[in-house]
C-alpha cells in the first residue's frame, strides 16, 4: 500500500470522480445479465475462501502503531529478536510517506504519534537517523511540536525506556478498581476496549518501570533541553481545568500512596486481569489490553515462562499477518465471527441454496462460538441471561450487540438440519439482546447505558473514543435483525425505531460509529427501516434516497473519507470504493428504487470495477475502530458488501417473518 504525499484521498478531490468505468446509457437487460455474471463469479470467489472448519477471516489492517509497538513490547521484555524486527521494518518502511510521516488511514495525512512510534520502532531495527528517510520523519516530528505533542499512549511507550518522564505523563492509579460501580469514573464507565486497557495501566503507571534506553531521541524534540515545554492549565471553571488540577493532585497522591494499599490495589488488577484472559491467552480479542496486560503481570512478577504469560504472547504472534515479499504485519484484532456471518449473509441473498454445504458449515461454526457465559456486560444488566456472539474467535467476556444481530440474520437465511438448534440459540440472542437495550431506546456496541461524559474528559484519554453510547449503525442492525424474526411490535422494536427517525441529520443521512461514515449509517438505517415495515414512501427514507443521490460520484460509485469525521466537506464525499458503494446500493434497493439512475450506475461501476477472479480491491480504510482516531481496512468488506448488493439487486430483497 503506498498513500500519497499531500494528504489527499487518492488522486481525486472530495467530488470528483475516480477513473470513469460506467455510463448512463447501459441498457436495463444488459446490466442484469452483467449483474448477474459477477454475482456468480464473486460467489465462487467467496466460497473458495472459506477455512475447512467453517469461517472467513480477512485481514485487518489498521496502521504501524500496532508493528511498533509489538517492537517495543518485546524490546521491554528483552525477547526482540532479528527475524521478527527485519520483517516488521520492512512492513513499516513500505508505509511511509514521502514527506517523512506516517498515516493511520490509506492516504490520509501523516500523523504525529503514528510518525514517532514508527521511527522508534525503525530506530530499533537499526535505521540510523541521519539516513533519509530518517531525517525526513525527525523533521516532520520536529516541526509539529515534537514528542512533547504525542498522545498519552505514545509518551508511555517512550517512558519505558526513559525517553520520556513518567512525571509528565498523566495520572492514573490502580486505586481506580476500588471505585464502587455507581462511582463516576469507576472502571465499568469506560467502554470495554478502554477498560480492558486501563486496568493494566494503572499498574504500569505505578510501576513507572524503566528499561535502558538503546539510543537517545534528542532528534524527535523541538528542544532537548526542555523536551516538555510548560503549558499552562485550562481555567479551573471548566471540565479541562478541573481533571488538570485532579490529575496534579494525584501526582502527590502517587509519592505518599500507603504501602499497603497500594499494593492491595495492584493485587486486584492483577486477578481482574487474569480472570479475563481468553482461552486463546489474549485478552478482549484486542491487541492493546493484551500488551499492556503482559507488561503489567511482568511488573508485578510474572516471569515469562508463567503459563499466563507464555499464552500472553503466543496469542500476540498470531496477530502478525507475514506477506510474500517477508514483511509482517500486525493486525490489531481478528474478525472471523463478524466476516462469517457477512459472508453467509452474502451468499445467501446471492442466490446460494439455504442448505448448501458451505452455509450449513458456517452455521455449525457460528453456534458453536456462542457465548453461554456471563460477562462485564452483567454489571449494568444483572440477572439477563447470556445468548450473544462476540467479533473474534476467543472474546467470551465481551460478546457484541452488533455481532449478534448480523449472526441472527445469517442463521436464519439457512437451512439446518437440526433446526431445533438454531431455534434455540436464536431464542437466547434475541432475549439477551433486547436485554441490552439503552434507556433510550437504542443499542451500544458491548454495554447497555455506557454513557458516561466524564472518561473523556480525563487527560489521559486522548487515544480516542473512550465510552460505547448508542449508535445509529448498531440500533439498525438490531431493528433489521427483530424485524427478520417478525417483532417489529414489540415495544422494544418500536422505540429503536423511534430513536433512529430522531437520529436523522438534516441532509437525510446517518452517523455511522463503526464505519465510515454516513453512507455506512445510512446504508445500515434505510434497511432496517424498510424491513421493519416502512414503505419507500416515508419521509426518513426519501430524504436518505435524497441524500446518497446527492452525494454519488461521477463514475456511478460512492466513497467517503475518514476525514468526514471531523470536516464537515468531506461528509459523503471521496474516491468510489466497493464496499461503499455497496451500502449505498443496499439502502436504495431496500428503498424500492432499484430500477433507479442511481442504482443502475452504482451496479454498473461494482461490475465493472470487478477483478477476473471474482473480488474487488480496495485500499482505502472504510471500516471505524474510534471516529478518526483508529481507521480500520476490512479486507473481506470489498467481497462481502458487493456481493450482497449485487445478490439483491439479481434475487430480490429477503423477506422478513410475519408477524406472531
Amino acid at each position: 500500500m503506498t498513500a500519497t504525499t499531500d494528504g489527499s484521498a487518492g488522486a481525486v478531490g472530495p467530488r470528483a470522480a475516480a477513473a470513469s468505468t460506467t455510463n448512463d446509457t447501459t441498457a436495463p437487460e444488459a446490466l442484469d445479465a452483467s449483474a448477474a455474471r459477477a454475482t456468480a463469479r464473486a460467489v465462487e470467489h467467496l466460497l473458495a475462501r472459506q477455512d475447512p472448519a467453517g469461517w472467513w477471516k480477512g485481514d485487518l489492517e489498521t496502521n504501524v502503531t500496532m508493528d511498533a509497538e509489538d517492537l517495543l513490547l518485546r524490546q521491554f521484555l528483552g525477547i526482540l529478536d532479528a527475524g521478527t524486527t527485519r520483517a516488521a521494518a520492512l512492513h513499516i518502511r513500505r508505509e511511509q510517506r514521502e514527506d517523512g510521516a506516517w498515516a493511520t488511514f490509506y492516504g490520509g495525512p501523516g500523523e504525529l504519534s503514528a510518525t514517532v512510534e514508527a521511527y522508534v520502532a525503525l530506530r530499533l531495527a537499526g535505521d540510523p537517523p541521519e539516513a533519509p528517510h530518517m531525517a525526513r520523519a525527525s523533521a516532520w516530528v520536529r516541526a509539529r511540536g515534537g514528542i512533547a505533542c504525542a498522545r498519552v499512549f505514545t509518551r508511555i511507550w517512550l517512558a519505558l525506556f526513559g525517553w520520556w518522564r513518567w512525571e509528565d505523563l498523566p495520572e492514573l492509579p490502580p486505586e481506580l478498581l476500588f471505585l464502587p460501580k455507581w462511582f463516576p469514573l469507576n472502571i465499568y464507565d469506560f467502554g470495554c476496549w478502554a477498560r480492558q486497557t486501563i486496568v493494566p495501566l494503572t499498574v504500569v503507571s505505578a510501576k513507572r518501570p524503566v528499561r535502558p534506553a538503546p539510543f537517545p531521541l534528542d532528534e524527535l524534540h523541538t528542544d532537548p533541553a526542555r523536551p516538555n515545554p510548560h503549558r499552562p492549565l485550562a481555567p479551573a471553571t471548566g471540565w479541562d481545568g478541573i481533571f488538570q488540577r485532579l490529575d496534579k493532585a494525584l501526582h502527590v497522591y502517587h509519592r505518599f500512596a500507603p504501602r499497603g494499599v497500594r499494593g492491595t490495589a495492584m493485587n486486584v488488577a492483577a486477578r481482574w486481569i487474569v480472570e479475563r484472559q481468553e482461552n486463546d491467552g489474549c485478552w478482549g480479542g484486542i491487541q492493546p489490553p493484551a500488551v499492556y496486560s503482559v507488561i503489567a503481570l511482568h511488573l508485578l512478577g510474572y516471569d515469562l515462562e508463567h503459563p499466563v504469560m507464555r499464552a500472553g504472547l503466543e496469542s500476540l504472534d498470531r496477530f502478525a499477518v507475514w506477506r510474500e515479499d517477508g514483511s509482517r504485519m500486525i493486525e490489531a484484532c481478528q474478525s472471523p465471527v463478524w466476516d462469517t456471518c457477512l459472508a453467509t449473509i452474502a451468499l445467501a441473498d446471492a442466490g446460494l441454496s439455504p442448505d448448501h454445504p458451505a452455509l450449513v458449515k458456517a452455521v455449525d461454526w457460528m453456534l458453536d462460538e456462542e457465548i453461554t457465559r456471563t460477562g462485564d456486560w452483567a454489571v449494568r444488566r444483572p440477572g439477563l441471561p447470556p445468548g450473544g456472539w462476540a467479533f473474534e474467535f476467543h472474546n467470551d467476556n465481551y460478546p457484541d450487540i452488533d455481532d449478534t444481530a448480523e449472526v441472527l440474520l445469517a442463521l436464519r437465511r439457512v437451512r439446518h438440519p437440526d433446526p431445533a438448534r438454531v431455534e434455540a440459540a436464536v431464542a437466547r440472542g434475541v432475549r439477551w439482546t433486547l436485554g441490552m437495550q439503552s434507556k433510550n431506546g437504542a443499542w451500544g456496541a458491548f454495554d447497555a447505558d455506557n454513557t458516561s461524559v466524564f472518561p473523556n474528559k480525563l487527560p489521559f484519554c486522548d487515544f480516542g473514543e473512550v465510552i460505547d453510547p448508542p449508535s445509529a449503525d448498531v440500533t439498525a442492525h438490531v431493528v433489521e435483525m427483530l424485524a427478520y424474526e417478525g417483532r417489529t411490535q414489540d415495544p422494544r422494536a418500536r422505540r429503536g425505531i423511534e430513536w433512529l427517525l430522531a437520529e436523522q441529520e438534516s441532509n437525510g443521512a446517518w452517523f455511522g460509529r463503526w464505519g465510515v461514515n454516513h453512507v455506512y449509517g445510512t446504508g445500515s438505517v434505510v434497511p432496517a427501516l424498510a424491513a421493519a415495515g416502512l414503505p419507500g414512501s416515508h419521509p426518513a427514507i426519501r430524504r436518505a434516497v435524497g441524500w446518497l443521490g446527492s452525494v454519488q460520484n461521477d463514475d456511478g460509485g460512492w466513497g467517503e473519507d475518514l476525514r468526514s469525521y471531523k470536516e464537515e466537506e468531506w461528509v459523503g464525499r471521496g474516491p468510489s470504493t466497493a464496499s461503499q458503494t455497496a451500502w449505498a446500493l443496499i439502502a436504495l434497493l431496500a428503498a424500492g428504487d432499484r430500477d433507479s439512475e442511481p442504482v443502475r450506475r452504482g451496479v454498473a461501476w461494482l461490475t465493472a470495477a470487478q477483478r477476473e477472479d471474482g473480488s474487488w480491491d480496495e485500499p482505502h480504510f472504510t471500516g471505524t475502530g474510534f471516529p478518526w482516531d483508529f481507521s480500520i481496512n476490512y479486507h473481506l468488506y470489498r467481497q462481502v458488501f458487493p456481493l450482497t448488493a449485487l445478490g439483491r439487486y439479481v434475487y430480490g430483497e429477503p423477506a422478513p417473518r410475519k408477524e406472531g
